[in-house]
C-alpha cells in the first residue's frame, strides 16, 4: 500500500510559504530591524510612525509571530486616529499574516478582508500610487486565496488565486504569475482535477523557461506525479528524467529527494522492484544528509510498503517502524497512522498478536487525532464561511447605502436641472421642447430594440419547431430503436433545455460552460440526424477559466451549419468550434465543409421561416450591444470555402469578440 502523505503535505506547505513570502526580500534582518527601529525612535511625524510600524511588523514575518502582531496593532491604531487609509490597510493585512502563522485562520481572514476592502476602496481614487495600491490588493487576494486553500475551500482559494493573478499579469511580475500557477495546479491536483492540474503545472514552467528559473525541476516533478496518477508511466518519466538532468545542474537537495522518491513510486508500479528501491534509498540518503525528516519519514514508508510487497517482512517493520518515529516526532499524524496500520497488519499475519495488538493502538490514537483535527478545521472551516458570507452582506449593505445617498443626489441635481431646463425651455420655446422629445423617443426606440433583440436571441435557441423535431425525433426513436436510444436522446434534450434557460438568466457565462452547451447541442443533433456528421471543439490553453462570452451565443451559427449546411449535401460532413485569443481579442471560429453559404442562401430564398431568417440580424445586434457596452469592436464574418478546384468547400464563421471575465 503506497502513500504519498508527507509529499502532499510538503506540496501545500510550499505553496503556503511561496505566496505568503513572495514579497518579502531577505536580506541581514537584524541589521535592517536595527535601522528601522532607529529610524522609528526618530521619526517626527505620525504618518512616518505609521509607515515605519508596518516596515518593521513586516520584518517579523519569518520568525516572530507575536512582536509582529504588537507592531501591526500599533500601527493599526495610529492610522485610524490619523485617517491614514493606506497604511490602515497594510496593518490588516500584517495582521492576517501574524494570524496565518499562529494558525488563527479566521481571524487572519477577517484582518485580510479588512485590508481587500480599504485596498478596493483606494483603487479608483489613488491616482499617483495605483501601481502600489494594486500590488498590496494584489497580495491581499494571495493571501485570502491560502487561507481558503488551508481550510480546504478550494473554491474560495482558486476565485481569490485569480483575481491575484489578473493583477500581477497585468504588472507583468512573470516570477509572482508562475508561483500563482503552481499554486493552482497544487489546488486542481487536491481535488483530483488532473488535466487542469497539468495544464497550470504546464503554464508555470513555459515562464521558468522563459526567464530560466532554476527552480523547474520542482514543477517537471509535479508535472510527472500527475502523469503517473493518470496512469501514464512513461510520460512520467520522460518528466522525472528531465528534472534529474536540472537538479544535477543546480543543486537542490530537497526538491532532489522529492525527485528521488516519485521516480521510486513510478519503478514500484510498473514492477521494477529493484530499481524503486534504489531510487527510495538515494531520497533517503538526501534527507538524512540535509536533516528533512518530513522527506525522510516517506521515503521509509515507501521502502517499508515495498518490503511488505515483496514478502520481506522484517524489513518491512524495521523501515515501517522508523518511519513511523519519524514522522511521530515531527507531528505529521497521517503518516503515523498509515505506518503503524501497516505495521499492525504484518504482525497479525505473522501471528505475533500481542505486537499487532500495541502497534494498532498506536494506529487507533493517531486516527482519533487526526479526526478531531479534522473537526476543528470543520469548525473553522464553517466558521470563516460565515464570516465570509457576513461581510459579502455587510458590503453590499454598504453598498446599497451608497447607491441610496447616490441616487438622492441624482434626484437633487435632476430637480435643479428641471429649474434650469424649465428655465432654458422659456427662453428658447417649443423648439427646443420638439428637440428634446424627438432625441427623448429616439433613445427609448433603442433601448426597447435592444431589449427585444436580446430577448429574441435568447428565446431563438429553443424555439418551438426545434422542440417539436426533437419530440419527433423522441418518438421514432421508440419505434425504430427502441426504449434506451430514445432515453439517451430525451436525457440530452431535457439537459439542454435546462443549460439553455439557466443560461438566459446571465449576460456573461464562462467559456468553459458555452463550451459544454454546444457540446450537448451537437451530440443531440447527431442523435436526431443519425451521426450525419463529427465535431470537434478546441480552446486555446491561454484562455483562463474565468473569461466569459454572452449566452448562447455561437448556438445559431452551429445551428445554420447542420440544417443548411451539412444536411442538404448528404453525405458525411464535419463541424469545427474553436476558442483563441488574438492580442486582447476572442475570436470564435465555426467551420464546416457543407454545401456553402452562398448556395444554402439560394436555396433558402423560398423556403427559409421568418425565425430562421432573423437569427444572424439578431446575433448582430447583440454584437452591437457588446460594443456599445465595451467601446471594444465587435463583429462577424462569413465566408465560403473553396476547395483547390474551385469548389464550394464550406462555409467559416468568425466572430470577433472583446476579452470579459465572469469575476466582473
Amino acid at each position: 500500500m503506497t502513500i504519498n502523505v508527507l509529499h502532499m503535505k510538503f506540496l501545500k506547505t510550499l505553496a503556503v510559504i511561496t505566496l505568503f513570502l513572495f514579497n518579502c526580500t531577505v536580506f541581514s534582518q537584524n541589521r535592517v530591524l536595527d535601522s528601522l527601529l532607529n529610524q522609528l525612535d526618530k521619526a517626527s511625524t505620525d504618518k512616518q510612525k505609521a509607515e515605519l510600524l508596518n516596515a518593521v511588523s513586516s520584518e517579523y514575518v519569518e520568525n516572530n509571530p507575536e512582536l509582529m502582531m504588537q507592531y501591526a496593532q500599533k500601527a493599526l491604531k495610529l492610522s485610524k486616529q490619523k485617517n491614514f487609509r493606506k497604511d490602515e490597510g497594510e496593518a490588516w493585512f500584517n495582521l492576517g499574516n501574524a494570524n496565518i502563522m499562529l494558525s488563527r485562520y479566521t481571524e487572519a481572514l477577517k484582518s485580510f478582508t479588512n485590508a481587500q476592502d480599504i485596498f478596493e476602496q483606494l483603487l479608483p481614487e489613488a491616482a499617483d500610487k495605483k501601481d502600489e495600491i494594486k500590488a498590496n490588493l494584489a497580495k491581499t487576494y494571495g493571501s485570502i486565496g491560502i487561507v481558503c486553500s488551508e481550510q480546504n475551500n478550494y473554491a474560495g482559494s482558486l476565485e481569490y488565486y485569480f483575481k491575484a493573478l489578473k493583477l500581477y499579469k497585468e504588472a507583468k511580475q512573470q516570477e509572482i504569475v508562475l508561483r500563482l500557477y503552481n499554486n493552482i495546479g497544487i489546488v486542481y491536483k487536491a481535488q483530483k482535477e488532473y488535466d487542469k492540474a497539468l495544464e497550470y503545472f504546464n503554464k508555470a514552467l513555459a515562464i521558468q523557461k522563459e526567464i530560466g528559473d532554476s527552480s523547474s525541476a520542482i514543477t517537471i516533478t509535479n508535472i510527472g506525479n500527475i502523469y503517473l496518477l493518470e496512469n501514464k508511466p512513461e510520460q512520467a518519466l520522460a518528466s522525472f528524467q528531465e528534472a534529474l538532468a536540472i537538479f544535477n545542474e543546480h543543486e537542490n537537495k530537497r526538491g532532489l529527494g522529492e525527485l528521488y522518491n516519485a521516480m521510486g513510486q513510478y519503478y514500484e508500479k510498473t514492477g521494477k522492484y529493484v530499481r524503486a528501491e534504489e531510487n527510495y534509498y538515494k531520497g533517503l540518503n538526501v534527507f538524512e544528509d540535509v536533516s528533512e525528516k518530513y522527506g525522510a519519514s516517506a521515503s521509509l514508508a515507501y521502502l517499508g510498503d515495498l518490503y511488505a510487497k515483496q514478502g520481506n517482512d522484517t524489513k518491512a517493520l524495521e523501515y515501517l517502524g522508523k518511519s513511523s518515529v519519524y514522522a511521530e516526532e515531527i507531528g505529521v499524524l497521517e503518516q503515523v497512522k498509515s505506518s503503524e496500520k501497516s505495521i499492525s497488519e504484518l504482525y497479525e499475519k505473522k501471528g505475533d498478536y500481542k505486537q499487532a495488538l500495541i502497534h494498532y493502538k498506536k494506529f487507533e490514537k493517531a486516527k482519533d487525532s487526526i479526526n478531531n483535527a479534522e473537526n476543528i478545521k470543520n469548525m473553522v472551516r464553517e466558521e470563516m464561511n460565515y464570516e465570509m458570507e457576513r461581510k459579502a452582506e455587510m458590503q453590499k449593505a454598504e453598498a446599497d447605502k451608497k447607491q441610496a445617498i447616490y441616487n438622492e443626489e441624482v434626484k437633487r441635481h435632476n430637480q435643479q436641472m428641471f429649474f434650469v431646463v424649465l428655465f432654458i425651455l422659456l427662453l428658447f420655446g417649443i423648439a427646443f421642447l420638439v428637440s428634446n422629445r424627438r432625441q427623448l423617443k429616439k433613445t427609448l426606440t433603442l433601448q426597447k430594440e435592444l431589449a427585444e433583440y436580446e430577448q429574441k436571441a435568447l428565446h431563438l435557441q429553443m424555439n418551438p419547431h426545434f422542440v417539436f423535431n426533437c419530440l419527433g425525433s423522441i418518438s421514432s426513436f421508440i419505434v425504430q430503436n427502441g426504449t434506451d436510444s430514445a432515453i439517451k436522446y430525451l436525457s440530452k434534450f431535457s439537459k439542454l433545455m435546462r443549460l439553455t434557460l439557466e443560461y438566459s438568466k446571465e449576460s456573461l457565462i464562462p467559456i468553459d460552460s458555452e463550451i459544454e452547451g454546444l457540446r450537448n447541442y451537437l451530440e443531440l443533433e447527431q442523435l436526431r440526424f443519425n451521426n450525419l456528421f463529427e465535431f470537434t471543439i478546441t480552446k486555446d490553453p491561454d484562455i483562463e477559466d474565468d473569461m466569459a462570452i454572452p449566452p448562447l451565443l455561437l448556438q445559431p451559427f452551429v445551428e445554420n451549419a447542420i440544417l443548411h449546411g451539412l444536411v442538404p449535401k448528404k453525405e458525411k460532413g464535419v463541424i469545427k468550434v474553436d476558442f483563441a485569443l488574438d492580442g486582447e481579442k476572442l475570436i470564435c471560429t465555426v467551420t464546416d465543409n457543407g454545401i456553402g453559404f452562398t448556395k444554402s442562401k439560394e436555396m433558402k430564398v423560398n423556403s427559409v421561416t421568418v425565425h430562421k431568417s432573423m437569427a444572424l440580424e439578431i446575433t448582430r445586434k447583440r454584437l452591437e450591444v457588446i460594443q456599445a457596452f465595451t467601446s471594444k469592436t465587435s463583429k462577424v464574418e462569413i465566408e465560403d470555402m473553396m476547395t483547390s478546384e474551385g469548389q464550394s468547400g464550406g462555409t467559416r464563421i468568425v466572430l470577433n469578440l472583446p476579452i470579459q471575465y465572469a469575476t466582473n
